[in-house]
């Protein structure tokens, strides 16, 4: 992806929900925890308190670890469903092979065996057809399915797709991870409970993310299945993933979902980028490559174009061959912003 300028515009921008700002409940909640002394390393009153919300949320197996980042959520994660000798199906579009500097391969000593999926989904029959090997003492044996909701290209699975997938990964004996840094977007586009994403279709570890829906910092490993991991404490811990002062990161989670703030973030979001969408689609010249089904939009527009609108507002162009861009709606996104974008892109567009 081609960077912004390292000069921000002063409007803002749809580069991605990363740079946006934090929400005040979650500044208010890491306030209000910001008193006295409590246990280091998990063992405070806050990160309790996360266990029992998040075990509402997604069943009462569910157990929760709090980390700093979503790269460190997915290579703990899937360290702790794999073997060193074990291999990741994922779509090659996945943020585990694209965005995260190899980190899978070089901390967790991993190969991923990426899949060509136009609209970023995985389907059973692409996992019947990448999972093989199994018993060949010459290849990696295949051990996880990682898929991401929302996907990378802005679409999403709905509960069933995710379960058929799931259901192929586990008659493979290979168990789930779900790379959930929007996951709430997807909810809040299907009108579901997280849990029914997860849990309920058969999801085991799901890298539960905040820092794209408002928080300042922090994701989380929830692991589903126990049965599906081992060892999370440690890994998390050699993985360099295990906070000292963790109410400060439980707390911004507590505040996300203990409670429908995560709802509220991601709603207007998609909303918004629905709006951007149809805007777009009216000005001659601009195409829609995805469905809009989250809170991104994908079109292509001319090079010169982009380049002009990024003197005003922040976004990214996602496939420089092709004139492909990225436009990400977050929760402080306004109607203003919207509007003030779509007319900014209609006049620069030629003719």
């Amino acid at each position: 992806m081609t960077h912004p300028p390292e000069t921000p515009p002063a409007a803002r921008g749809f580069a991605s929900d990363n740079q946006a700002s934090v929400h005040p409940d979650v500044l208010a909640a890491l306030a209000e925890v910001n008193t006295g002394h409590q246990p280091a390393y998990g063992d405070d009153a806050v990160t309790g308190r996360l266990r029992a919300v998040v075990r509402r949320h997604f069943g009462d197996r569910a157990e929760v670890y709090p980390v700093f980042n979503g790269t460190g959520a997915n290579v703990v994660s899937l360290q702790a469903m794999s073997e060193r000798w074990s291999s990741v199906v994922c779509p090659e579009s996945a943020h585990i092979n694209t965005d995260e500097c190899g980190a899978a391969e070089k901390i967790a000593g991993l190969k991923l065996i990426t899949v060509p999926a136009p609209d970023g989904k995985l389907t059973p029959g692409l996992v019947e057809r990448y999972a093989t090997g199994f018993g060949n003492v010459q290849r990696r044996q295949p051990a996880v399915v990682s898929i991401t909701q929302s996907t990378e290209l802005g679409t999403v699975y709905t509960a069933e797709e995710t379960a058929a997938v799931a259901a192929a990964a586990h008659e493979r004996g290979m168990t789930v991870h779900m790379d959930g840094a929007r996951i709430a977007n997807a909810a809040a586009s299907l009108g579901v409970p997280l849990r029914a994403l997860t849990t309920d279709a058969g999801v085991d570890v799901l890298s539960f993310g905040g820092t794209k829906n408002g928080l300042l910092l922090g994701e989380a490993i929830v692991v589903l299945n126990p049965d599906a991991v081992r060892g999370v404490s440690y890994l998390r811990k050699s993985s360099m993933q295990l906070a000292s002062k963790m109410r400060y990161v439980s707390a911004q989670l507590v505040a996300l979902l203990d409670g429908d703030l995560w709802l509220r973030n991601a709603a207007p979001a998609i909303a918004l980028a629905g709006r951007l969408e149809a805007a777009a689609r009216a000005v001659p010249g601009v195409e829609i490559t995805q469905p809009v089904q989250a809170n991104t939009v994908f079109a292509v527009i001319p090079k010169d174009v982009a380049e002009r609108l990024r003197e005003r507002f922040a976004f990214y162009t996602w496939d420089e061959a092709t004139g492909e861009v990225r436009w990400v709606c977050s929760f402080d996104t306004t109607e203003q912003d919207v509007a003030a974008f779509a007319a900014a892109l209609a006049a620069e567009m030629p003719g």
